[in-house]
């Protein structure tokens, strides 16, 4: 990956995730494997070891590989970008199962239905990453619905 594309994903990963993002997803002292499209477009960005970090979709935003949302808790403090579980829920969640309202301990404040997070148990171990369904405060409101749409959990790798 060149240095003005990695800067190019850096500042899209800042503008979706939070300033900082960007650095912790694409350390500069780090090399990756970069799929792209026909058309020379970047799809897909992993470390040398294979982990998915992110996807880039047609709309431009990222999707969160388990590697790229690990990055992010790592990097962003407490609650950016995450939902919180507890251990009633996270055994189902580590298996790529879907977050349901009620299950939800806390959530970035921030949150906005069609989000990337990661979810993480209360303990504060990354265990997934999805796409929010709701708003922060549906999510804190309702005790019925889907909170979160897991696209990887830790127990699938």
């Amino acid at each position: 990956m060149e240095d003005s594309e990695r800067r190019t994903l850096g500042t899209i990963a800042d503008y979706q995730f939070r300033a900082g993002a960007g650095a912790a997803l694409f350390p500069d002292d780090e090399t990756y494997d970069v799929d792209r499209s026909k058309s020379g477009r970047p799809r897909q960005v992993s470390t040398r070891d294979g982990e998915r970090l992110v996807s880039l979709g047609t709309d431009g935003r990222f999707t969160l590989g388990l590697a790229g949302g690990e990055r992010l808790h790592d990097a962003l403090g407490t609650p950016a970008c995450r939902v919180v579980v507890g251990d009633e829920s996270e055994p189902f969640v580590r298996e790529g199962k879907n977050v349901f309202a009620k299950f939800v301990a806390d959530v970035d404040p921030e949150g906005r239905a069609g989000d990337e997070v990661v979810v993480v148990h209360e303990d504060g171990r990354p265990i997934a990453v999805g796409r929010l369904e709701l708003d922060a405060d549906a999510v804190r409101d309702f005790d019925t619905g889907m909170a979160v749409k897991i696209r990887e959990g830790a127990g699938t790798r």
